[in-house]
């Protein structure tokens, strides 16, 4: 544990040193915000793609995984919903909670830390479940806010959708790296130095990105944020861990790589979704701001227990 500890604790770290920068406006929001665009469209997506061209999607795709992954995150969903409409919480605030209890940094965190902790063959793993998360749980929550509030599903939200998912980087990097390696295309070695040296910029700058922007979130409702927490740290790996290791029976390195993908924090992209719809954005603030925090240790803790399996 305590090795484990120290191996995830520079990842921490990096997050820490963004807080101050941001903290003391070194790091205005204006700077974190150019970073993070920077991080998010060239390097994370130099590194996805890079990752996908070299592997085969025959390879990657796991039904029994994508099943036990989906089953997991569906069912902390479900839980989180019902406990929202117990408290009298209407349509869109219960599914912005609902995704907060789910949806992990697995673009940001995920992606560079547990390729590194857990060796390059996570990446196929994690880059299923971000595909999950981005497709399906990022558009059910467009669905449920805009239905409840148009009164049925239009045309005008599935264009919003649908648009959002051709514009993310991160699925057009991992659909465009798939496509090539499906076409057996050799990367250039100058082509692949560029990437590598553009890609290697993503996990010192995501978690930079990641304090700064941490830095401007506010601790409001910190019982909520509890809960939400408890949700996301706990339950989700508990939940996927249950569906992948009895249900499902998903290969014991694979289930390993998505129950820590599951143990991840709550993702900042949520916060952006709060504020476009103006739901709860103080909540989902305090709630990646507490998950954050205790993910330190929490991590840790699943990342030991899964190196075991």
């Amino acid at each position: 544990m305590l090795a484990i500890f120290l191996k995830t604790l520079p990842f921490f770290a990096l997050i820490g040193l963004g807080y101050w920068a941001g903290r003391t406006r070194f790091f205005t929001a204006e700077a974190t915000a150019y970073l993070t665009k920077f991080v998010f469209y060239f390097a994370l997506s130099a590194m996805l793609f890079r990752f996908s061209a070299n592997l085969s999607l025959a390879e990657v795709w796991d039904t029994r995984l994508v099943a036990a992954y989906l089953w997991g995150t569906g069912f902390v969903y479900g839980i989180a919903t019902l406990v929202g409409f117990w408290r009298g919480l209407d349509v869109p605030s219960t599914a912005m909670e609902a995704q907060c209890a789910v949806i992990g940094n697995t673009g940001f965190l995920g992606v560079p830390m547990l390729t590194l902790l857990l060796g390059a063959e996570a990446i196929g793993p994690v880059v299923l479940a971000l595909a999950v998360d981005l497709i399906v749980f990022s558009s059910l929550i467009v669905i449920l806010i805009t239905g409840s509030r148009d009164g049925q599903l239009s045309l005008r939200a599935l264009r919003t959708i649908g648009l959002g998912l051709v514009k993310n980087p991160m699925i057009v990097a991992m659909t465009l790296g798939f496509i090539w390696s499906g076409l057996r295309i050799p990367i250039p070695a100058p082509m692949n130095d560029f990437l590598a040296i553009l890609g290697g910029a993503a996990t010192p700058g995501a978690l930079f990105a990641i304090g700064a922007s941490l830095a401007t979130k506010s601790a409001e409702k910190l019982h909520i944020a509890g809960w939400l927490s408890f949700c996301k740290l706990v339950l989700h790996p508990a939940f996927v861990a249950l569906a992948a290791l009895w249900l499902f029976h998903v290969d014991p390195y694979k289930a390993g790589v998505i129950i820590a993908t599951a143990a991840l924090p709550v993702a900042g992209n949520v916060y952006m979704l709060a504020q476009h719809y103006n739901v709860g954005p103080q909540r989902v603030s305090a709630a990646i701001l507490v998950s954050t925090l205790f993910s330190i240790l929490s991590v840790s803790l699943v990342i030991a227990w899964v190196t075991g399996l």
